[in-house]
């Protein structure tokens, strides 16, 4: 079993992202914060490789208004090039499985246009990072379903929906996850099974949010499991094999 941790390092102190308010958000500005991010999410991945942890979840903040691209118009992926190539170099020689997981407000079935546009708009930056970054498609972005809006099979038929016009590099990174309020693990088999899309299984909302479904965690793993047949997932081949860039 690997065992890994979300975004925040303790270990280490100082290792914290910055960021600024919009208002101060100027080219110069951005590219400082960016040079930062960068070279600290480079610090926890050494530090999680000297500790012995495998699994890392790397916080969405790392690049300052990554999704707005209006305020952050930088070619940042081109500009810290070398960076990244050093950054995703290390984890793949490390064996480190980095995952990114989208907040709150990325919500692919919103009935408002507005809101689906700025989570297109946050799923192709996350995209863009790990593509970034050369780690190999087993590093995955993680979304839950949404939104139930009063009319949760209308909502589901929004997800997928929406979910077919994806562009195909964030199909290929894409997964879904049940919440602790309005999608079961059941709800999110069931959909998965319609589009074809991976499951990871959370079981603290699982405890919050079952529908009276109380089965042990090792059956819902079992089936989570299932789902990831025809990714590109094996559980006989390496998670990452090194970049000729390394």
């Amino acid at each position: 079993m690997k065992i890994g941790y979300a975004c925040i390092v303790k270990g280490v102190p100082g290792l914290k992202y910055k960021t600024c308010r919009k208002k101060n958000a100027t080219k110069e500005k951005l590219m400082s914060l960016i040079e930062h991010n960068l070279m600290t999410l480079e610090k926890m991945m050494d530090y999680n490789y000297e500790q012995g942890i495998k699994l890392f979840r790397i916080s969405s903040d790392i690049i300052p208004f990554g999704s707005d691209f209006e305020v952050n118009d930088l070619d940042w992926v081109t500009l810290f090039e070398p960076l990244f190539n050093k950054i995703g170099c290390k984890i793949n020689q490390y064996n480190i499985r980095v995952s990114m997981h989208p907040g709150q407000y990325t919500v692919l079935n919103s009935p408002r246009q507005d809101v689906v546009d700025r989570a297109l708009n946050d799923l192709k930056y996350h995209t863009l990072f790990l593509d970034s970054l050369g780690v190999q498609q087993e590093s995955k972005i993680i979304l839950h379903v949404g939104g139930v809006y009063n009319d949760k099979p209308l909502a589901i038929e929004k997800f997928v929906s929406v979910y077919k016009q994806l562009d195909k590099n964030i199909k290929k990174r894409l997964v879904i996850e049940n919440d602790d309020v309005s999608y079961t693990i059941k709800d999110v088999l069931e959909l998965s099974s319609r589009i074809d899309i991976p499951v990871v299984y959370d079981n603290l909302h699982y405890r919050l949010n079952n529908d009276g479904n109380i089965h042990p965690d090792s059956y819902w793993i079992s089936k989570a499991k299932c789902t990831w047949g025809g990714k590109g997932w094996s559980c006989k081949s390496p998670l990452f094999t090194a970049t000729d860039r390394c």
